[in-house]
């Protein structure tokens, strides 16, 4: 089945909640179980994009560039290539899959300062496209639909 704007504009349900079939592109304010998901540097520095917002917003702590941190997760992406990247994805997938009491906004980590494309890291998330408790950039499920 192709995903289409239609499709993305649907919510769902999760623990009760309406929820967003898809991450917004400017996310300002969460639920207490909603977890803002953003792209990081190792040295955890937050110093521009989605990992400012993260830290300005968040909880996001500044020297951690990794996992959970108030109500964001960093993931790095400022470090290398796609294959580097990986498995701090994959960690973040198992960790969603093992805090079903939280609700995940995937931002489109990676495109921007870092200067990936969506075709780059989409694929890394195809393990999460089916999670119902992360919410996926709408850029990142047309790339997995194809």
């Amino acid at each position: 089945m192709k995903f289409n704007e239609l499709s993305a504009n649907k919510n769902r349900k999760y623990n009760g909640i309406e929820r967003p079939k898809t991450s917004p592109e400017n996310i300002s304010e969460l639920m207490d179980d909603e977890i803002f998901v953003f792209g990081s540097n190792l040295q955890g520095a937050h110093g521009g994009g989605a990992a400012l917002v993260a830290k300005k917003l968040f909880g996001a702590i500044q020297g951690q560039g990794t996992g959970l941190q108030g109500q964001s997760y960093g993931i790095p992406t400022m470090h290398g290539g796609v294959e580097v990247i990986k498995p701090y994805v994959d960690d973040f997938i198992e960790f969603a899959k093992q805090h079903t009491e939280l609700f995940f906004y995937v931002t489109r980590i990676g495109c921007g300062i870092a200067g990936f494309k969506d075709e780059e890291i989409a694929p890394l998330f195809a393990k999460a496209i089916d999670l119902e408790n992360v919410c996926l950039p709408v850029t990142f499920i047309e790339v997995l639909s194809n």
